[in-house]
């Protein structure tokens, strides 16, 4: 026990041994660089998807199947890829995810059927999801137990900066070159992103799991694991209801010219960015007053956006600051659901990552049914509004779950 905490306080999740912060670990920018190309890669097919749709000589709709099966693949490969490399070691599972990654990306390069095209994405999400799980348990290892929040949110930033960055880049690149050599370029991005896990990744983060199945499925028991992936579903459905309509929103609802759209979606980016990283700065210490605080910022701009109508600078803002609070807790959610999960770590991690894209792909799709109502653009917002108030159920829950007793004289969860 260190001799800093009080000999009658015992460290717990909502109390955890107050520790010197430190510069963090080389290796968490890395794993921060393989988020940047996940999400990258999942994210550039929309910004190419006219190009892929006249090269192959199919429709629009079709061409989006490949966006589809990614999801998919992220939802059910995150788990069942945790599963299956369980006994194998971290540095050897996120550098095989990178080299299924890699051929994905080359495969898709090179083809010019459609079927082909659909697996090679597929596989490439089952690869995405493994190193995402994994990335999540190694950084948190590896920054040590008062700096997993932080070190999360550096990693979370990594994929945070691809909207930014990586995105637009993909389509410059796209229109250069041709789509293909958007596909090129990630594969040679993530062959430089092997080499580097490879060489940096310690081997004492990658030792085999020693936990038998049975073990890892009984961490799935923790009921606070569960409101955790609530949450993180929920979190996501409530600002990309939104978001995945903002261009119709910014124009059709506020009066923004079309061509500030671009200006305002960097804008956001740059937002995420920024409040990720102090989210993951703050979650350290003070975890659940991050997750409580942003679902309930967020529902108080959904609802501004939704009511404010006909001026475009007050729009632009709330857009902006939707940005900064909107998916800033994600960090600290994947770390709550690591620590929740025990020895089922990987696999907690992995169910955030599916947890995700289930509310993705569920947001999203009653967001767009909404759209098509009477209510116009502002059905998606009013989409988002419900499912960020959700959010607030299962995150004030575990605040509550984890609030300290006092027990003789003894502080206890």
């Amino acid at each position: 026990m260190s001799a800093q905490t009080p000999q009658h306080v015992r460290p717990t999740q909502a109390n955890p041994a107050p520790t010197e912060r430190r510069r963090l670990p080389f290796v968490v920018h890395l794993l921060a660089l393989g988020t940047f190309l996940m999400v990258t890669t999942e994210f550039v097919v929309a910004g190419v998807l006219p190009e892929i749709s006249d090269d192959l000589g199919i429709s629009l709709s079709r061409a989006g199947l490949l966006i589809t099966i990614f999801a998919v693949g992220m939802i059910i490969g995150a788990p069942t890829m945790a599963m299956l490399t369980r006994r194998l070691s971290k540095r050897l599972t996120l550098v095989l995810a990178l080299l299924v990654f890699v051929a994905g990306h080359v495969i898709v390069a090179l083809g010019s059927n459609l079927a082909v095209l659909l697996v090679a994405r597929f596989v490439t999400a089952l690869a995405t999801g493994a190193f995402w799980a994994v990335a999540a348990v190694v950084a948190a290892r590896i920054a040590g137990p008062g700096s997993g929040s932080r070190a999360l949110g550096v990693v979370s930033a990594g994929g945070a900066l691809a909207t930014v960055i990586g995105v637009p880049l993909g389509a410059f690149v796209a229109q250069s070159v041709g789509w293909r050599g958007t596909f090129w370029s990630i594969a040679a991005l993530a062959v430089v992103a092997t080499v580097l896990i490879a060489r940096f990744v310690p081997h004492d983060t990658g030792h085999a799991e020693a936990t038998t199945l049975r073990a890892e499925l009984a961490g799935l028991r923790s009921g606070r694991l569960w409101l955790t992936l609530a949450a993180c579903a929920a979190t996501n459905a409530g600002v990309l209801s939104a978001y995945t309509y903002i261009s119709p929103i910014l124009t059709d609802h506020a009066g923004v010219t079309s061509n500030l759209v671009p200006v305002v979606l960097v804008c956001f980016g740059v937002g995420s960015l920024a409040g990720t990283l102090l989210a993951g700065r703050l979650g350290d210490e003070h975890p659940h007053l991050v997750t409580v605080i942003t679902p309930v910022v967020t529902v108080v701009l959904l609802l501004l956006i939704a009511v404010i109508t006909d001026i475009p600078w007050a729009t632009t803002l709330l857009v902006v600051l939707l940005g900064l609070f909107g998916l800033s807790a994600n960090g600290v959610l994947i770390h709550l659901a690591v620590r929740a999960a025990g020895a089922a770590a990987t696999l907690g991690s992995s169910l955030t990552v599916s947890a995700f894209n289930i509310g993705t792909a569920v947001g999203t799709g009653i967001a767009g049914a909404a759209l098509d109502t009477s209510l116009g653009v502002t059905g998606p917002v009013l989409v988002g509004i419900i499912f960020a108030a959700v959010t607030v159920v299962p995150v004030t829950a575990l605040a509550v779950l984890s609030r300290p007793t006092v027990t003789d004289g003894a502080v206890a969860v």
